[in-house]
């Protein structure tokens, strides 16, 4: 049993592969759009790992950086899934899907990640990147509603809104083992 903070690096695949069976379905954010696999998924998610490591997006539960929760085989429908948006080239859609429907750090989780992927921009192929948290999450609809505003925020004005701003909404404490 593993907790709060511990991790097992026999638990994570090995880095540069994509294995299906230790990445999560695509969910509704992503259907009908151009899913990553293989090579794709491979070449985006070392680059995600890698902002996440820049901007601290670290799995508090797990006791590491949040890219490598899709390398977990302990949780093998958890973690980022990615999908060229079917309308903007330019778009990339992130789909998270948490270890359980009640993870109290997806909202922290999800907007750590939107903050990365488009405050480093510069780093990657995309205009912008789109996050959602998978229909599965109990607080889906509130999450995803306030990554929306986020997201409107951020193409009328270019930039990112304030940090504090930002977590202003969000008391739930982010290092519970769920």
């Amino acid at each position: 049993m593993y907790s709060l903070g511990s991790q097992s690096d026999d638990a994570l695949a090995p880095e540069g592969e994509f294995d299906p069976d230790v990445n999560p379905e695509p969910g509704t954010f992503l259907a009908g759009h151009d899913v990553l696999a293989g090579d794709d998924h491979v070449a985006f998610h070392e680059l995600t790992r890698a902002l996440f490591d820049e901007r601290g997006v670290y799995d508090m539960t797990f006791g590491y950086n949040l890219a490598d929760l899709n390398r977990d085989t302990r949780h093998t429908e958890a973690g980022y899934r990615y999908a060229v948006d079917a309308d903007d080239r330019s778009v990339l859609r992130a789909e998270f899907t948490p270890t359980t429907p009640f993870c109290p750090q997806s909202h922290t989780l999800t907007i750590g990640s939107f903050r990365a992927w488009n405050g480093l921009s510069e780093r990657h192929d995309y205009d912008l990147v789109r996050v959602r948290v998978a229909d599965s999450h109990q607080r889906s609809e509130s999450i995803n509603e306030e990554l929306c505003d986020l997201e409107e925020t951020y193409l009328e004005t270019g930039e990112l809104p304030d940090e504090d701003a930002a977590d202003a909404g969000d008391t739930t404490p982010t290092g519970a083992p769920f």
